[in-house]
């Protein structure tokens, strides 16, 4: 009788031992690897870690909204189309997540983000289409976070992006396809520095000031933010190329003077 307790005391601590050891494969053990491998800039990994978590929580919003931004990131470094299915990807993860939690801001900021990549490859009345739903996806991450830099960051994309729409375009928009959202180099230039406030460290919301001024025509102000996105590191892996582009705007805008 003594050895069968023994026996029974032996396994069930082992059991115990067992789930300890691998405890890294529970759910948040899972996702904490996949927020690891993010910052490292390790995106197969963290798509398999978030993904393996996914099937044990299909119901996580958190996990969705990471696997939409993970998706979004290994996919804009990706060349000649082969971005496409990661973009696909992001969206399907993104709409799953507001889906569960229409309140969660991250969930409509990368859904935006994505918008934003696809609108690229659509044809113009998708584009139009597209980048409405971008502005309404933009203004709900800020409605329920003010504080989310990187939909800050993305509105002053969208606005500078239609900056650049000249007027009689806009106006056969219109005509034919259905309005474009308003916004100018102003507005691109307010929603830029809110998110250069909110997150100072962040490349692209320098970058995308610096270019933004270069469009304006505002070179002074453009070599500002350059130089202050060439000081920063390299967060993601867009900004590696990013950080190029910085430097020979900077060496463009240096031979102008």
């Amino acid at each position: 009788m003594m050895r069968q307790i023994f026996f029974v005391m032996t396994m069930l601590s082992l059991l115990f031992c067992s789930l300890f050891v691998f405890g890294g494969d529970d759910g948040a053990g899972l996702l904490a690897r996949g927020d690891e491998s993010f910052l490292r800039i390790d995106y197969p990994t963290a798509i398999a870690a978030y993904e393996e978590s996914l099937v044990q929580h299909p119901l996580d919003a958190e996990l969705l909204w990471r696997l939409a931004r993970v998706y979004v990131c290994a996919g804009e470094v990706k060349e000649n189309g082969e971005g496409e299915p990661y973009f696909k990807k992001a969206e399907e993860y993104a709409r799953r997540c507001i889906r569960l939690d229409s309140a969660n801001a991250e969930g409509h900021t990368w859904l935006a983000a994505t918008l934003g990549y696809l609108a690229l490859n659509a044809g113009i009345k998708d584009q139009v289409s597209i980048s409405t739903e971008l502005q309404s996806e933009v203004d709900k991450a800020i409605a329920l976070d003010p504080a989310n830099d990187a939909a800050y960051s993305i509105r002053g994309s969208l606005y500078r992006a239609l900056a650049n729409v000249s007027w009689v375009q806009k106006q056969l928009a219109a005509l034919f396809l259905g309005d474009l959202p308003d916004g100018g180099y102003a507005e691109a230039e307010a929603a830029l520095k809110k998110a250069v406030a909110l997150a100072p460290d962040v490349m692209r919301h320098h970058y995308e000031l610096g270019v933004l001024y270069v469009d304006w025509g505002k070179r002074k102000e453009a070599r500002r933010a350059f130089e202050a996105a060439a000081a920063l590191p390299v967060r993601v892996a867009i900004d590696r190329p990013r950080l190029a582009k910085t430097k020979q705007f900077l060496a463009t805008l240096s031979d102008a003077e």
